[in-house]
Order: C-alpha cells, then sequence, then structure tokens
C-alpha cells in the first residue's frame, strides 16, 4: 500500500507521529478512525496524491504513533491535544495553512483543530459522524447497541484494554465486521495492518483513552464552544452513510449546523466505512470541495 509515498515518524513535542507522504500541489491531512490506521486511504489517496501533497497520520494511541499512557483527566488524549499533534505535523513540513478529509475518530480530532485554529484548516471534509456532544446527548437503544464500543471503552483500566487485548481480531471484527457491509470492504493487508496494530496492548490503552477523553474533558470543550457561540469558520463538507448508524440515529446536517457557519453535505449508499467501501463516490463528492480551496480547476 501507499507505494511511491515516503514513509516516516516525525517527533511532535515528544510524541512520534507515523505518517505517509506523497504527491505535490496543495497540502492535504487524511486522519482516521477506530479501529484503523492510516492504512484506511489505501484506496485513495493515490487519486488524492495527482492533485495534492497528501499526509496521512496515525492519530495518538493508534497505529505506529505514540501511545502515552493516559492521565487521570484523559486530558493528553483530549481531541484538543491530538489536533495538536496533527497541527504540529503539518507546521514540521512547513504548512500552516491546509486542508483535511478526516474519518470517525479522526473526523473528531479534525473539527476540533478547525475550532481551535482557524487559520490553519482552509477546508474540512469530515465522513460519518455527528458531533461528539449531541451524539451521547440523544443516546437511544438503537445507536447505544450499534456503537456498543463507545459505553464499553470508556469504562475504566484496564478492563476494556485487557478485553481487546485477549482477543484483538475477535474485537476488530465485533466492531468493523458488525457493520452493514461486513469485512467485505477490507483490504487483506489493510485489515493485517489493523490486527498488527491492535496487537500491541498500548494500542489497546490508546484507544480506550481516546474514547475516555471524548465522554469527559472532549465534552467540556463543546459545551464552551456552543456557549461562546464559536463556529468552524471554513467550508465544512460532511458526508454519511446510508446505511450505517449516524444516518439512521441523527440528522447530520441539522447536528452541524450550531458548530459550523458553512456546512453542506449529503448521504452516500454505504455504510460507515466510506473511504474503504465506497472510495470513487467520495472522491467524486470530496475531490471538487477540496479543489475549488487550492484554486485549481475542479476537473480532471
Amino acid at each position: 500500500m501507499f507505494d511511491g509515498f515516503e514513509r516516516g515518524l516525525a517527533d511532535i513535542g515528544g510524541i512520534p507521529i507515523n505518517y505517509v507522504k506523497g504527491g505535490s500541489g496543495p497540502p492535504l491531512l487524511l486522519l482516521h478512525g477506530h479501529p484503523q490506521t492510516l492504512a484506511i486511504w489505501h484506496k485513495v489517496a493515490p487519486e488524492l496524491a495527482r492533485r495534492f501533497t497528501v499526509i496521512a497520520a496515525d492519530l495518538r494511541g493508534y497505529g505506529d504513533s505514540g501511545k502515552p499512557p493516559g492521565l487521570p483527566d484523559h486530558g493528553n488524549y483530549a481531541k484538543r491535544v491530538m489536533a495538536l499533534d496533527q497541527l504540529g505535523l503539518m507546521r514540521h513540513f512547513g504548512y500552516e495553512r491546509f486542508a483535511v478529509l478526516a474519518h470517525d475518530r479522526g473526523a473528531r480530532v479534525a473539527y476540533r483543530m478547525a475550532l481551535d485554529h482557524p487559520d490553519a484548516v482552509t477546508r474540512l471534509v469530515l465522513l460519518d459522524i455527528a458531533p461528539t456532544l449531541a451524539m451521547y446527548e440523544q443516546t437511544t437503544m438503537a445507536f447505544a447497541t450499534a456503537y456498543f464500543h463507545w459505553f464499553f471503552l470508556i469504562r475504566p483500566a484496564p478492563f476494556p484494554e485487557l478485553a481487546i487485548s485477549a482477543n484483538p481480531d475477535a474485537y476488530l471484527k465485533a466492531t468493523m465486521g458488525s457493520r452493514s457491509a461486513g469485512l467485505a470492504p477490507f483490504a487483506p493487508q489493510a485489515y493485517a495492518e489493523y490486527l498488527r496494530c491492535l496487537q500491541d496492548p498500548a494500542t489497546a490503552h490508546g484507544i480506550c483513552e481516546d474514547y475516555r477523553a471524548s465522554a469527559t474533558i472532549d465534552l467540556e470543550h463543546e459545551r464552551a464552544d456552543l456557549a461562546a457561540g464559536r463556529k468552524i469558520n471554513c467550508p465544512l463538507l460532511v458526508l454519511w452513510g446510508a446505511q450505517g448508524t449516524v444516518a439512521q440515529c441523527f440528522d447530520p446536517l441539522a447536528e452541524w449546523q450550531p458548530l459550523a457557519a458553512d456546512v453542506r453535505g449529503m448521504a452516500l449508499p454505504c455504510g460507515h466505512y466510506i473511504p474503504e467501501e465506497a472510495p470513487d463516490l467520495l472522491l467524486e463528492q470530496a475531490m471538487p470541495f477540496l479543489l475549488a480551496a487550492s484554486g485549481q480547476a475542479d476537473g480532471g
């Protein structure tokens, strides 16, 4: 995967951030979700690299990036801190302004980045999420059943970590394989990469800390944004899977309007894992939107 891309680790504030980098043109940061790695982008990164300098990174706690032990308040896995990792990575390459395309957990990091650093993010594409606070506050039986991991992973350490580490393959199948498309969207080499990384107990801990932060300190930050009227100021494109839980349990566009000044979006005929289930449809919608920020022609 990622033939022709540079691979490396960048030390960002003492945390190694794993990345691949390729292509030429305006900078574009790609961020993955749970329980995956930057490998989710292997079907779309080559095409994006024809028009952009693509940097795909592993989040703190995931893949081959650093996995520090969580703090008592989970603050070192707050999306505010995880966003600083990725902002630092882009500055490491000399980019002060860039577009972001992000899925799932990476999308939560990305929208925090856009709120905290409005001068850095030029355009933002978020895949298959609604805001974290809205999802927790509107939890239903259907949502809690489909997204059981949101409530399992936030339990105190070390129980969730031990359960994941006892059988990482079973955990992957229970989370990724239980969605609408099953395991069919995942290329064998990508699935092998997800499993390799999850077999590290530090990854299980990092994932749990990510979710523990989302259920605590991240909600405080989002409530403060809403109370202050802070919004994402760059153009925002939200895409979600028509067959996924987000579509069935929430109205994504309506949920993003309180947090975004300029939001548009649509459902795609797929499930949750859009970059792997529907890469061509994702490119069809995201590429013109991203190109508009760069001043490039939309065609080609």
